[in-house]
Order: C-alpha cells, then sequence, then structure tokens
C-alpha cells in the first residue's frame, strides 16, 4: 500500500527462494542507482545515492526468528538543505 506516491509497503508469506529474489533485485537497483518497488496495487520508484547508512538487526525469541534490514539514504533528486557555517560563543 501507498500514501500519495511517497511510500510503498507490501507483506506476504514468501518462501526462502522468493526471498533471495527480492534480496538480488534490490542489490541490483543499488547497483544501478534506481530501484521500483510495487506490487499489484502501487509503486514506487527510488534513485539511490552515494552514502548510505545500514542498520541490520537479528533476534530470536520465543521460538521466532527475525531479521531487520534498513538502509537510508537522502533523495539525490531533492536538493540538500543548506547549513550555514557552525557558531561557537563562549
Amino acid at each position: 500500500m501507498s500514501d500519495a506516491r511517497n511510500r510503498f509497503s507490501h507483506e506476504s508469506l514468501q518462501d526462502a527462494k522468493a526471498i533471495k529474489t527480492l534480496l538480488t533485485a534490490l542489490a541490483k537497483g543499488f547497483s544501478k542507482g534506481e530501484m521500483t518497488l510495487g506490487d499489484e496495487d502501487d509503486e514506487l520508484v527510488l534513485k539511490t545515492a552515494g552514502l548510505m547508512t545500514v542498520r541490520i538487526k537479528g533476534e530470536r525469541e520465543d521460538g521466532q526468528c527475525e531479521v531487520n534490514l534498513r538502509i537510508r539514504w537522502s533523495d539525490p533528486s531533492e536538493p540538500s538543505p543548506q547549513k550555514g557555517k557552525p557558531r561557537i560563543e563562549s
């Protein structure tokens, strides 16, 4: 489901082979500099950047396993907010 073409979210039950295919497609998108996330309802195109923040977390609790992968970057097509010079007063 998307929100004004700025968000995309999808959750479904998949086997390991399908998840590998999705991760491979993400890797190709990062290499290419652009990726399209979509399903039968929505689509979101993201352009990648040079430097990105990555966070990987894993957890095993009460018989359930979870891996979270979060990658964050500034949209290269959006102008970066210009910050003034730092100032220190003492």
